[in-house]
């Protein structure tokens, strides 16, 4: 049961972030990804009322409250990445980020011990971000690709994976809301400092939601999964997401990659599987 989790929990982080890449070319990113984090919010409330929770705890909900700060930054460097750039390109940045970056901190800071495998996916890691951040020619240093981005939200999303690895697992998901709640509200600014602010095409509104949901659900699913199977299992399967929003960029949306770039992409599909053994 715990694979079939960890696998739904992928399906839905991918489908989540190709769907927000689309809206967030049609709309603001903030606003997308504010709209996305409220549905969020309410989909994560109802399941904190539904899981249990034995023991709910303060500094739980201190780190959820954490990595949603990290979610708001995650999200909107991430939706305004794809928004202008290439899905293809953003999402294995985002992601390489997200898994490697908590490593290292756990190295620095908690002198955590790696396995051999992690420390390889960190020495795979560094090549394949240059290979799929840089651009040919002359065309810039890799924010027509949306590279930049994606740096950026890998940093945003480490925060939150770093914060929810020290929850405690019997405050259920109410961690999990406080994340959402934190994240809508580091998200707000952003909204605000955009013209429009919250004007936004009525036909855009459901999606969004959905699309917040879906992302909440992805969380949802990969917490229940890490609680019913081996923790490096979940997080392998689970870390497969990025090849959703990869294919469909690249079948859909017509994207085109250089072979080093290809390259890189598989060697970001390779340093997340070995960082998360």
């Amino acid at each position: 049961m715990g694979e079939v989790l960890a696998l739904l929990s992928a399906l839905c982080f991918g489908l989540a972030d190709f769907s927000g890449g689309l809206l967030s070319r049609r709309s603001r990113a903030a606003l997308i990804g504010f709209l996305g984090q409220v549905s969020g919010l309410l989909a994560t409330v109802v399941a904190s009322l539904v899981v249990a929770a034995p023991h709910v705890d303060a500094p739980s909900l201190l780190w959820g409250a954490l990595s949603g700060i990290g979610t708001g930054t995650g999200v909107l460097f991430l939706y305004r990445g794809m928004g202008r750039g290439r899905m293809s390109v953003v999402v294995p940045l985002s992601d390489v980020g997200g898994v490697a970056l908590p490593v290292l901190a756990g190295v620095v800071l908690l002198s955590n011990r790696p396995s051999l495998p992690a420390w390889g996916g960190i020495v795979v890691a560094l090549p394949a971000l240059w290979l799929i951040a840089r651009e040919g020619g002359d065309k810039g240093n890799g924010s027509a690709n949306g590279a930049l981005d994606g740096l950026l939200a890998g940093i945003g999303f480490a925060l939150q994976n770093i914060a929810l690895g020290q929850v405690d697992p019997s405050a259920g998901m109410w961690p999990i809301a406080i994340s959402r709640l934190l994240s809508a509200l580091t998200l707000f600014p952003a909204v605000l400092a955009t013209p429009g602010r919250f004007r936004i095409r009525p036909r855009l509104l459901l999606p969004a939601a959905l699309t917040g949901i879906a992302a909440a659900a992805a969380i949802v699913l990969y917490t229940l999964a890490t609680r019913q199977q081996l923790l490096a299992i979940a997080v392998v399967l689970s870390s497969l997401y990025p090849a959703i929003p990869v294919v469909l960029g690249i079948l859909l949306l017509k994207e085109k990659l250089r072979p080093s770039q290809v390259a890189g992409l598989v060697g970001a599909g390779a340093a997340i599987v070995l960082l998360a053994i």
